[in-house]
């Protein structure tokens, strides 16, 4: 069964609304159409209704994730529509009906909020998708109002590494693509393995690839200015995809993603999905008592409820030995992917490790991709 990622069950709800807002029969399938020409689908809504007398509308669906087992299974998604009338003084600075800022989108409760600026923590995908299917509901001298809220939202939050990439208060809608993505199944690993094989066949292939884990893995590379076509987005199967990438030919492959997630590998575990092991913490402890760090701080890593914790216990009493420490996970991610690849294949490949923290920082890296940071225009943070 197909399912579609949070974006578009949003834009589906939205639409209702907007069917509602303007007097039009609702659909109990919602077109949602995209501006490349991707063919249109089908999606189904739950309800939509007029709120105060008429100046607004819901419109409420249902995340469907399909066969994977998604956070959003089932997530209701609650979308509030208005139409707000411009003055004369946004009239005069700006047509807002021939740009961008006729739609206007709020957070509600539940949905993730960019923890520097407050705003809504959403894709250029799940943005441009709402911008393309209300615009033909504008009204002349009017903007609309699009507020989107996820009741349960703030509660799912809590299991997602949100926090790791400054989404505060919900989930954030940071979609890239139409379909669910089963990141830990097998079928997902052979269709990036394909995509990956596409990628190094075609001529404009410079031999360099960078693997991202995930949506929020994606949206932080893209933010930071990572050439989009060199990016694969791999889920949470590392290990075969790097032997696939030797396989290809590839001569520098750059990691890129949480330290929560990259440190698995640090530790010989190369399926990061949480359902499978969870190596985290021991691979700090042992790694610490490698570095050299004091025991007494180590001790006090036993106490911690994340390697996040123990992260911020050992930078408030010994911010050096911090340093130190994460470098050499970094390093470690390194050597042990290539240890990874040698085990099936004879390749030339160089593995580089890039690690950011919580708070989107690009903070550590292996001793490779430090080497290399200024042809990707990267730089790390303290």
């Amino acid at each position: 069964m197909r399912g579609f990622t949070l974006p578009i069950w949003v834009a589906a709800a939205a639409k209702a609304a907007a069917q509602v807002l303007t007097g039009k029969a609702v659909d109990a399938k919602q077109r949602i159409d995209f501006s490349n020409n991707e063919k249109s689908i089908f999606v189904p809504i739950r309800s939509a209704a007029s709120l105060h007398s008429g100046k607004k509308a819901i419109g409420i669906s249902n995340a469907d994730s399909g066969e994977g087992l998604d956070l959003t299974r089932d997530l209701e998604i609650w979308t509030c529509l208005e139409f707000i009338k411009i003055n004369q003084e946004q009239s005069s600075k700006k047509n807002l009906n021939d740009s961008d800022n006729w739609l206007q989108i709020i957070p509600g409760y539940g949905v993730g909020k960019k923890s520097l600026s407050n705003e809504i923590s959403i894709s250029e995908f799940a943005r441009e998708l709402l911008h393309f299917n209300l615009y033909p509901f504008l009204k002349k001298g009017y903007f609309l109002k699009l507020e989107i809220i996820f009741p349960l939202g703030k509660d799912l939050a809590k299991k997602t590494s949100n926090h790791a990439f400054g989404v505060v208060d919900g989930l954030a809608l940071i979609g890239t693509q139409i379909d669910v993505q089963v990141s830990a199944s097998p079928h997902q690993l052979n269709k990036t393995i394909d995509y990956l094989r596409r990628r190094c066949s075609e001529e404009s292939f410079s031999g360099s690839l960078i693997f991202v884990i995930g949506e929020n893995g994606l949206n932080l590379a893209l933010d930071l200015g990572i050439p989009s076509n060199q990016i694969v987005k791999t889920g949470n199967w590392l290990g075969p995809l790097l032997v696939a990438a030797a396989e290809e030919k590839v001569k520098d492959l750059f990691l890129f993603g949480y330290h929560g997630k990259l440190i698995k590998l640090a530790g010989g575990v190369f399926h990061t999905h949480h359902h499978l092991a969870d190596n985290r913490l021991e691979t700090l402890i042992a790694l610490a008592f490698k570095e050299g760090i004091s025991s007494i701080l180590i001790k006090s890593f036993e106490n911690a409820e994340s390697i996040e914790q123990a992260l911020l216990q050992l930078e408030s009493q010994d911010p050096n030995s911090a340093k130190r420490l994460w470098d050499r996970v970094a390093t470690e991610v390194e050597n042990r992917s290539q240890q990874y690849v040698k085990r099936y294949v004879s390749s030339s490949i160089e593995i580089s490790a890039f690690m950011f923290d919580r708070n989107r920082k690009l903070r550590w890296s292996g001793p490779s991709a430090f080497n290399k940071m200024k042809s990707l225009g990267l730089e790390l943070k303290h």
